[in-house]
């Protein structure tokens, strides 16, 4: 039998060709559909019928979507997040939902970092200044003086802590689960209240999944309690953050910058207040951006997907 597989990952569109002679050995006829960022709920209830697995990215499987796939018996995640995905309806339905987790550990705590010695070494400040003509030194600090707090202590949490680490930054770390012994006496990092890493460190990494307990886990009580000093920096998921009230805390001086990659609504509206700021740095969901990882992340998603539509066999009904 044919099973008829959509393709709506973004990073995986652009070379379903050259995985051609894997889709004819394996019986997947791909149907594939225009995708900006990710597909809404709209956009999936018009092309989810007949499909018997999906290789997704941040598209919205709702209920009502998953409701209307008769079909659907695999959503293979291209990535990690799969808080898009409404699974306690999906194992209702018996469809099963996989994901590569860990795929991109490397360039996301890479693109921490990066925003770490942007902020510290005051880069972007002192070429700004360059290009107008002002021979201004800037305040930079060296990172043996700082502190970093990383919330959300998982494959990305522990890889940012390790690379701090090697800069002899002091390590703050806080998460909903135990952090195992052998990890903590590795780096040394002191496993602390959300309220007190907050209050403690000079730059705040969000690495948390999203979830109803990490949904605008920093807003404006958060803000109060972090230095003046302090930089956030956010490429878990847009929502960890509220947005306003961080708009409130660049306005108002409460913290001395930002970095995201990711937000609220995606991609980033033009008429967002963030833009305005100076020392709120922004990318477009792209810190996974690694040629090796992607690759790796096309094999395991393809893997994942075969494998589940080689054992349900059936149409469900």
């Amino acid at each position: 039998m044919k099973y008829r597989v959509l393709i709506s990952a973004p990073y995986f569109i652009p070379v379903i060709e050259k995985y051609t002679a894997f889709f004819k050995d394996n019986d997947i006829e791909v149907v594939s559909v225009p995708v900006k960022e990710r597909l809404e709920e709209a956009e999936l209830l018009k092309c989810i019928e007949g499909i018997d697995g999906a290789i997704c990215g941040d598209d919205r499987f709702t209920a009502r979507v998953l409701e209307n796939a008769k079909n659907l018996k695999v959503i293979s995640k291209w990535g990690t997040g799969i808080d898009s995905i409404d699974r306690v309806e999906a194992k209702r339905l018996g469809i099963e939902v996989c994901n590569t987790p860990g795929a991109f550990t490397n360039p996301v705590s890479d693109s921490v970092m990066a925003y770490v010695l942007a902020f510290a070494r005051q880069v972007f400040t002192m070429t700004e200044n360059m290009r107008k003509g002002q021979w201004e030194k800037a305040m930079s600090i060296s990172l043996c003086e700082c502190s970093i707090g990383v919330v959300g202590v998982g494959n990305v949490g522990r890889a940012v802590l390790r690379k701090a680490k090697a800069f002899d930054m002091k390590l703050y770390g806080n998460d909903m689960v135990a952090i195992p012994a052998e990890f903590i006496a590795e780096t040394g990092v002191r496993m602390v209240s959300l309220d007190e890493l907050l209050e403690k460190s000079d730059f705040i990494s969000l690495n948390t999944d999203l979830n109803p307990t990490s949904f605008h886990l920093i807003d404006a009580p958060q803000f109060l309690k972090m230095k003046k000093s302090a930089f956030l920096i956010n490429t878990s998921r847009g929502p960890v953050i509220c947005e306003p009230a961080l708009c409130d805390a660049l306005q108002n001086q409460r913290i001395a910058g930002a970095a995201l990659d990711v937000f609220e609504v995606e991609p980033l509206p033009l008429a967002s207040p963030l833009l305005k700021f100076s020392n709120c740095f922004l990318a477009p969901h792209n810190s996974n951006c690694s040629p090796a990882a992607w690759e790796r992340v096309h094999e395991s998603t393809l893997k994942n997907l075969v494998t589940v539509l080689k054992r349900h066999r059936g149409v469900r009904d």
